[in-house]
């Protein structure tokens, strides 16, 4: 994380008596909250491949969902307005300390009007985040892809690329026929 902010999160680990790990790369999810259960306490994980600005913005997203399980245990929704009202307050610091550079800070800002469970799914956010990723290996996107375009994900599974629905794309899976909806964003390799 960028490291004038590591003091405050340090703070927020000792303050909470939570576990921070972080932990391998998972493709289904950048970060994780576990609420206290029988003999462990607050158990938060955020995937080490982040860039340092990724790696906040997780890192508070899941110290949200900490501070709303505190206040309410299970009875709100994990991404209702309490945990959105806790995830703005949280992010408040780090602006004050202009910890990100004019683009993120932007992004952050818009997306903090209505954040969403994942910083992945507010796509001006994920753009500006992924601009600042140490591993400049050029990916390709499906956004970038013709309509009817064949293209296999990550797993080898193959798809036509269909149309955009709102915020997804509809893809045809061509193994199992079934209709899955993507990410724009979704790294994936054109088949030929």
């Amino acid at each position: 994380m960028p490291e004038p902010a590591a003091p405050l999160i340090a703070k927020w680990i000792d303050y909470f008596q939570c576990e921070f790990k972080i932990a391998k790369t998972r493709s289904t999810k950048l970060g994780d909250y576990r609420h206290p259960y029988r003999d462990k306490g607050h158990r938060i994980s955020v995937n080490f491949n982040l860039n340092n600005y990724a790696f906040l913005v997780t890192t508070v997203h899941e110290f949200a969902h900490l501070l709303t399980w505190n206040d309410f245990k299970n009875k709100v929704k994990p991404h209702g307005l309490e945990w959105k009202k806790n995830f703005q307050r949280m992010m408040v610091p780090f602006f004050d300390m202009n910890i990100f550079p004019a683009d993120i800070h932007t992004a952050i800002d818009n997306y903090m009007s209505n954040p969403a469970a994942s910083s992945c799914s507010d796509l001006h956010l994920s753009r500006a985040l992924k601009k600042y990723d140490s591993d400049k290996v050029e990916t390709l996107h499906l956004e970038q892809l013709p309509t009817n375009t064949i293209f296999k994900i990550k797993d080898g599974r193959r798809f036509t690329k269909g149309e955009r629905i709102r915020k997804r794309y509809r893809c045809v899976c061509l193994d199992d026929k079934r209709i899955y909806l993507f990410n724009p964003l979704a790294e994936v390799f054109v088949v030929e």
